[in-house]
Parts: C-alpha cells; sequence; structure tokens
C-alpha cells in the first residue's frame, strides 16, 4: 500500500489510545482524518478540537460524506465486534481495512524503527526513548500509548526518516514490524485469552526477537529467557544503572555502559520499574549514537506519562496518584514506589479490574497485590471488549483478598467512601474509564 495515494483516513475506534495516536500523525500528514467511537472521552475532545470528526453512534449516515471515496483508508481496532455496521459497510464495498497493527508496519517499514515490547513498560520506555531522540534533534516520529505529559500529546514529532513505536503483543500485533533497533522488558503471562497460556505468549515474544537479527540491537530486561543485550539496575549487566539514591524526590544514578560510566544521571519518574524502562531507552538511544549529555539532559526534563504514576495531587497534606496499572505485576510496581516515596504513610488503592478473563486469569494475582495496600475500595470490573462471565465479579475477587479493610463500591458511592477515609495518600489504579473519575475525585478531594 502507498499511503501517499491515500487522501481520507477513517478511524473505527479512533478513541482508543493507539488509535488516536495515528489519527493525529495523518492529520499532520494533510490527511482528511474522521472517525467513529462509541464514547466520548477527553481523548476524544482532545481530538476534535483539533480539527478531526467524531461520531458516537454506529451510523452508516453518520460517514462524512468524503470518506466514501476509493482513495480512503479504513482503520480499526481489534476490539470492534464483527457486528460493527460501519465496519461492514466498508467490507461490503472493498475500501482497503487495515488493523492499527498493519499501518503502524507500513508506516515504519521505510524508516529506522526502533520498537519496544513488553507486557509492562512499553508506554515508558517507548515515551522516554521518543524524548530523548525528539530533544536530541532525530528527525523522528514517535507513537505512544499514552499521553506524555511534555508534549500533552500521544505523538512526538512528525520525522520522516526514524520512528519509535510500541510493539503490542495484544493479538500477535508486534510481528507486522521491522524493527532496526528493540527491546522486550518483560514477558510475563497476559491476554490469555488470545494466547491460552504462558509458554505461547513466551513464544511469540521469542518470533518477535528473532525479527532483530542483530542481537546487539535488542536489549532484553535481565532474567527473560531471550538472546541480546542485558539491562538492569543494581545487577551485573552489560547496560547497569547503579549508586542509585533519592534527592529531591528523584532518582540520581550512574550507568555502566559497555564501553564508559555515565555519572550523575537523574530521573523524576519513581519506582524501580520506571529506571529500568530509563536505563533500557538509554541503552536503545546509546547504540543509536545519541550523544551522553543530549540523553542527561533528556532523562531529566522528562515529566512522564499521563496515568503512568500521575500525580493529582502533591501537598504535605494530601497525595492522589493516577496509575494505568492493570496486571498484577504492575500493582505491585505501584505499591513499591508508593512505599518508597511515602513509607509512613496510610495508602488507599482504588483499583478497578478490567476484564472479566483477565480478572479470572490473575484473581490471585490481583488479591496478594492490591492486600498489600492499607485500604482498598474496589470497583465493579470494567467489560471493554468482552461478555460477562459467570460468576467472575469483583466480589469473588473481594473474597479472595486477606485485607480486611477492602470493600466493593458503586462509581456512585466512591467519592464519599474516599472522604470518610483518613489515607493520606491516594492511588486510583486500572486501564478502563476509571480514568474518568480521576478529575472529580481531584476536585473532591482539593
Amino acid at each position: 500500500m502507498n499511503l501517499n495515494q491515500i487522501h481520507n483516513v477513517y478511524f473505527i475506534g479512533i478513541g482508543g489510545i493507539g488509535m488516536s495516536a495515528l489519527a493525529r500523525y495523518f492529520k499532520t500528514l494533510g490527511k482528511k482524518v474522521s472517525g467513529y467511537d462509541k464514547t466520548e472521552t477527553e481523548l476524544t475532545k482532545e481530538l476534535a478540537v483539533s480539527g478531526i470528526e467524531i461520531h458516537f453512534e454506529d451510523a452508516i449516515e453518520k460517514i462524512p460524506t468524503d470518506f466514501y471515496q476509493e482513495n480512503t483508508l479504513v482503520i480499526i481496532t481489534p476490539a470492534i465486534p464483527s457486528h460493527h455496521s460501519e465496519w461492514n459497510y466498508f467490507i461490503e464495498r472493498d475500501f482497503q481495512i487495515k488493523k492499527r497493527a498493519e499501518v503502524l508496519g507500513i508506516i515504519t517499514k521505510d524508516t529506522f524503527c526502533f520498537a519496544v515490547a513488553g507486557t509492562h513498560g512499553k508506554t515508558t520506555t517507548s515515551s522516554i526513548l521518543g524524548h530523548i531522540l525528539f530533544q536530541s534533534g532525530v528527525d523522528v516520529t514517535s507513537f505512544i500509548g499514552g499521553i506524555v505529559e511534555n508534549y500533552d500529546s500521544n505523538l512526538i514529532g512528525n520525522g520522516k526518516t526514524v520512528t519509535v513505536v510500541e510493539a503490542d503483543e495484544f493479538d500477535r500485533s508486534f510481528l507486522h514490524l521491522h524493527p532496526n533497533i528493540a527491546c522486550v522488558t518483560s514477558t510475563d503471562a497476559d491476554h490469555l485469552d488470545i494466547y491460552g497460556d504462558k509458554a505461547s505468549i513466551e513464544a511469540s515474544f521469542q518470533e518477535f526477537a528473532d525479527k532483530v537479527e542483530d542481537k546487539s540491537k535488542l536489549f532484553i530486561a535481565k532474567g527473560l529467557n531471550l538472546e541480546g543485550v542485558e539491562v538492569a539496575v543494581n545487577e551485573e549487566a552489560t547496560f547497569k544503572a547503579f549508586n542509585v539514591s533519592i534527592e529531591n524526590s528523584e532518582y540520581l544514578f550512574d550507568v555502566q555502559t559497555p564501553t564508559e560510566v555515565i555519572k550523575g544521571l537523574r530521573f523524576s519518574l519513581p519506582g524501580k520499574h520506571n529506571l529500568t524502562n530509563a536505563l533500557m531507552a538509554l541503552a536503545m538511544a546509546k547504540t543509536y549514537g545519541i550523544a551522553n549529555d543530549d540523553i542527561r539532559n533528556a532523562l531529566a526534563s522528562f515529566r512522564g506519562i499521563r496515568r503512568r504514576f500521575s500525580f493529582q495531587i502533591k501537598t504535605d497534606e494530601m497525595v492522589f496518584i493516577d496509575d494505568y496499572a492493570h496486571h498484577p505485576t504492575e500493582i505491585n510496581a505501584v505499591h513499591q514506589a508508593v512505599r518508597e516515596l511515602y513509607p509512613n504513610r496510610k495508602v488507599l488503592a482504588i483499583f478497578q479490574p478490567h476484564l472479566f478473563s483477565r480478572t479470572k486469569d490473575f484473581a490471585d494475582g490481583f488479591a496478594e497485590s492490591l492486600s498489600a495496600f492499607d485500604e482498598i475500595l474496589l470497583l465493579d470490573i470494567y467489560p471493554a471488549r468482552e461478555l460477562p462471565i459467570e460468576g467472575i465479579t469483583s466480589q469473588w475477587l473481594l473474597s479472595k483478598m486477606t485485607n480486611k479493610n477492602a470493600k466493593l463500591v458503586s462509581k456512585n458511592e466512591l467519592i464519599t467512601a474516599i472522604k470518610s477515609c483518613n489515607a493520606k495518600v491516594i492511588v486510583t489504579i486500572g486501564a478502563g474509564d476509571i480514568g474518568e473519575l480521576v478529575k472529580p475525585i481531584k476536585k473532591a478531594l482539593s
């Protein structure tokens, strides 16, 4: 497919974080962009402000007439159901229809492509890497799975020669990519509704890793069963962060590379997992040829990603943090970071499980990771693309938790329940629509 011959791009599921980055990208290229999503969100509002027409009803007559032409590319999200009438309209008329991952593959094929893979850490690592490259003057476009605070966008730059992409394992999407330099941050079991078991997801990561023929250009977190350049914090590895300390709520650390020691680096995102992500981005940027001082300045100026340990309130009296974590490993990482920053404070966690299948597959892990907080408020499961599974409910998950200071609440009861708690650190956690509750919670607490 020649994207230069495409005049119009229509998105079915435009409000998704990955889809919206593509929508912004095609808008910067001067294409006409429009789309459908089932729910209006802050993200769709931002797209609309940029001049992208969006509707929220699955109705063929809502498709703008410009997009009935043959030179229209239709991009779909895997979450769209097969009975969707707009999708079927385009199928029946033989329009060019591609999944988001396929389009990313087309865009990146003729660029120098950095691909960031892993069940956790993709968004943070790719954001840091995109920021380093952009701030260093590289002709880069970075497609990010979150809103980067420095740019207030999930698209960094509009370069033509270098790309940074998240290599998403869902639906084996990352196998469409053509990486020149890549990394794998983790290979924990997830998306078992797609893969079935942990062995299958690990095999898929191996297939992705095999796309990088030069293993000196493949970076892996220490301990993964893959061939590549190992990266670790306070452990022996080819790229090693050490002398790690916290100063004014920032990490101060040194890095051993294969050829030298880079001293006095600063990075402000809390948690060992985020320091590992920063080190992974550093290793890729350094291998590409970015100068030490450019890496140093970019790491120090990186402000984080919306909904990734995002401070909403940060005062002596009250701290409110919002995080996208939706897997037990990610919740453990949030807990570690909170305890590191606020070791003597009571912490309230508010969690919305994401997907019935994920809740079923990792119930014991969720129960254990959540029970580590002082108090827990549990919301109902956010279904996303799924139908309910009999017996899989938040009440069932609650019954597995060992912490007795946990209870199930509705969204309508949530703010009252928060205000009745005397915790001075509050964390909202989850990948569903809990993000839409952050503003009203912040308003109630302020």
